[in-house]
């Protein structure tokens, strides 16, 4: 069939326009007369074809918008996840807790050129999806529901969508236990054959394979983490720093696979530890590395981490502590080596905060750390050794930046201001790594993460 398409395709004029009536559920999605190459033409027309069989009328014309070789007009979306509704069995330490006026997984319409978001769907649920993750080629979803029950059972869940790739709209296959309270991270394998889950209140970790359809099976690893809890006063803590969070318990926040696949790393804020497993893609097994973990200073908190594109760097920012730790990451044995640390906040800086998220820029170039309290994001030059300067600090905005995520193009970067109920727009400056804000807002409700989907791709 390719090859009958492609002699059907030799590159020629297209002239196609996808109609249907507005709904909240869909996003309008519009081709238009252009030139393409065979490949290219191939794949509008069954793409045209897809739509045409959800329902959309397709038709032939002549006065269509014209476009430049390369140009499209096929949407970027943006998914946000957000608290739905309050955690409940939570401990009086818990001083996080959402007021869940967010409705689910909110759909926008990215525009490329500013950055404006349009609402364009909704896929609604009460389960607090506060965090995201594509499969490798982005036609399934996994969202984090960080509940801490789901009906009898204390335990949040882990659900599947498959992507609508014409307009981006999620259609449910399937939800799935956490094994535990909260789920407040996740991220698929490089295998593409699991999903990785880590249950903040539950102090846990899970493996869920993933089924030939995207759907996820019962788990086939899970591990509880033990260990002497960190003290409430962080060893690192900014001068005057009331910063209190998450040392009643042990509160595993984050898990993700190393570049290759063969080691996992998580994270547990209450004992300030990342640690390190062997992993076995086949059976979706986690095994214990040697060494098994590295600690933190007393109180820190690590919360989230990020490797460098080299893959030989890892940068740990501690929640508490608002530090960032550069580690050298020896990839053929799985080894961190702690080297230097580095405060997340501005120089002078007194009083608490509370550090969120943390991104490495695409080129390797830069570092941005997330400040609630401060409300700020933090933006580093990374030098020749890996080691950090601070370049400047941006207002997000908004209130308590719980996430911020760059665009496809790395132009704009998305600051989720969770207690603000926004999401603000910025200009990354490519060159210097600044942020200029655009002056675009996006109102939703407790904002917790966001991630893109370009279907022009």
């Amino acid at each position: 069939m390719t090859e009958a398409l492609d002699g059907l395709f030799d590159p020629l004029w297209i002239e196609i326009i996808l109609l249907w009536t507005p709904s909240e559920s869909l996003c309008p999605t519009y081709c238009i007369h252009m030139k393409r190459s065979s490949s290219q033409a191939r794949r509008l027309f069954l793409r045209a074809l897809t739509t045409l069989a959800s329902g959309a009328l397709v038709i032939a014309s002549s006065q269509v918008l014209h476009a430049q070789d390369g140009d499209t007009e096929r949407p970027l979306i943006a998914y946000v996840g957000t608290y739905t509704s309050p955690l409940k069995n939570v401990l009086s330490t818990q001083v996080d807790l959402p007021p869940g006026n967010g409705r689910g997984i909110h759909l926008f319409q990215v525009d490329r050129d500013t950055g404006a978001m349009t609402p364009c769907g909704l896929h609604e649920m009460g389960t607090s999806p506060s965090a995201l993750a594509f499969n490798d080629d982005q036609t399934r979803l996994y969202s984090a529901n960080e509940t801490e029950r789901i009906g009898k059972n204390e335990a949040g869940s882990i659900s599947a969508f498959a992507i609508d790739l014409t307009d981006g709209t999620l259609k449910l296959l399937n939800s799935v236990s956490s094994g535990g309270k909260g789920p407040a991270h996740l991220s698929v394998h490089p295998s593409g054959k699991f999903v990785l889950a880590a249950n903040y209140f539950g102090g846990s970790v899970v493996v869920l394979p993933i089924r030939p359809d995207g759907s996820l099976g019962p788990a086939s690893d899970f591990k509880k983490d033990e260990g002497k809890i960190g003290p409430t006063k962080a060893t690192n803590a900014p001068p005057g720093s009331f910063a209190i969070s998450g040392h009643d318990l042990a509160h595993a926040h984050m898990i993700e696979a190393d570049p290759s696949g063969r080691f996992v790393l998580h994270v547990d804020l209450g004992l300030d530890k990342i640690y390190l497993w062997k992993f076995d893609d086949e059976k979706g097994l986690l095994s214990p590395n040697d060494p098994a973990s590295v600690s933190l200073p007393p109180g820190d908190g690590p919360r989230h981490f990020h490797f460098h594109p080299n893959g030989r760097w890892l940068y740990s920012l501690q929640e508490e502590g608002s530090t960032i730790v550069l580690f050298d990451y020896d990839s053929a044995h799985g080894k961190l080596s702690q080297r230097k640390t580095i405060s997340s906040l501005p120089p002078g800086f007194a009083g608490s905060n509370f550090c969120s998220g943390i991104l490495v820029s695409e080129d390797g170039r830069f570092v941005y750390a997330g400040n609630r309290l401060h409300d700020s994001i933090g933006i580093f030059s990374i030098g020749e050794n890996g080691e950090l300067t601070f370049v400047a600090d941006e207002w997000t905005r908004g209130d308590y930046p719980r996430s911020f995520n760059f665009d496809p193009t790395g132009k704009f970067l998305y600051s989720c201001n969770q207690r603000g109920d926004n999401i603000a727009v910025f200009r990354v400056d490519q060159k210097l790594g600044t942020l200029k804000f655009t002056g675009k807002y996006t109102p939703v409700g407790n904002p917790s993460t966001i991630v893109f989907l370009d279907l022009a791709e």
